[in-house]
């Protein structure tokens, strides 16, 4: 007995109410496609545009899109603040630097006019506060040099040489008087008066020197121990206290001569310092030094800031742009 079996439908054709006849190729039975109507419809055009981008109506041409640029890589952080201030800083201190110059250059010519003029005798009695305005001024006084409350301020070098200043009042015939001496430097082989009787001269002395505005002490400077005769720094006001002096500093001056020099050195003789002004001025070099570091780090902000993009953000480039 012949048995007839249906041969499956391979193809169906579906149609919803008026709208356009698909053909859907399935290896699953009708009932299948019916339920699903919607899927086929929908990729199908798909289907067929991707095959044919032309006849698609959303179909946008790479060419008609603008280019957009796509950084790459990191953002500039923190350290191009800092390396912006960087130049600015070093431009502000080297216009500071040319502001100090002029006045350090007006204030040596002051000081040196100061020293050709001849000298004044010191008067009995001294403003503390004037003394800012006779500063390197050339002056001379007499009277007796106080060797028993002499004080010697050091460690101190002279041509690579360990030694020592030696201050000493000077006891003038007006009563509250006495002024304080910088006699000069002598070795440290000669720290005792002992070994050095030339250097201690008796009686009525006059002493030229320059009149000098106290100095200024640092933070680093060691305290003085006037009980134990340690000075490490000409403190005016505290050896004036001291010694019951007037605090008024006066630097007695010598003729430069080397062979001079190294006579007081072997008899003990103070070494007293050259009538010249000795202000440092190395303010042209702060200049060029400050001036410098802004122009070179100018330079590098320019070519940080100006720096070519990198192969990814070339590559990301390139590919918006063929």
């Amino acid at each position: 007995m012949n048995t007839f079996r249906p041969i499956p439908r391979l193809f169906s054709r579906i149609s919803i109410q008026d709208g356009p006849s698909i053909a859907c190729r399935s290896r699953r039975p009708q009932t299948s496609l019916l339920a699903h109507p919607i899927q086929c419809l929908c990729s199908a055009p798909q289907r067929r545009f991707a095959h044919d981008p032309a006849n698609n109506p959303d179909f946008e041409s790479i060419l008609d899109k603008p280019v957009k640029l796509v950084q790459a890589g990191k953002k500039h952080g923190p350290g191009l603040i800092i390396l912006a201030i960087i130049p600015i800083t070093a431009f502000a201190l080297g216009t500071w630097q040319v502001q100090r110059l002029s006045w350090k250059t007006d204030l040596i010519a002051r000081f040196e006019d100061r020293l050709i003029r001849p000298p004044l005798p010191l008067p009995p009695h001294v403003d503390s506060d004037a003394i800012k305005d006779f500063d390197y001024r050339r002056v001379y006084a007499t009277g007796r040099l106080r060797h028993d409350q002499e004080m010697l301020v050091g460690p101190r070098l002279h041509n690579g040489n360990d030694g020592y200043l030696v201050v000493t009042p000077l006891e003038r015939e007006e009563k509250e008087s006495k002024i304080l001496v910088c006699r000069g430097w002598i070795s440290k082989e000669k720290k005792k008066q002992k070994d050095r009787k030339a250097g201690l001269p008796e009686g009525e002395v006059t002493v030229q020197g320059l009149l000098r505005e106290p100095w200024k002490k640092n933070l680093f400077t060691p305290e003085n121990h006037p009980e134990r005769g340690e000075f490490y720094f000409p403190d005016v006001g505290e050896m004036a206290e001291w010694s019951g002096s007037r605090p008024v500093w006066v630097e007695e001056t010598m003729r430069p001569g080397l062979l001079e020099a190294y006579d007081r050195e072997s008899k003990g003789i103070p070494i007293g310092r050259p009538a010249e002004v000795n202000l440092r001025n190395n303010h042209t070099q702060y200049i060029f030094t400050w001036y410098a570091l802004c122009a070179c780090t100018s330079v590098m902000l320019w070519m940080v800031i100006r720096k070519p993009p990198s192969s990814t953000a070339r590559r990301v480039k390139h590919s918006t742009q063929w």
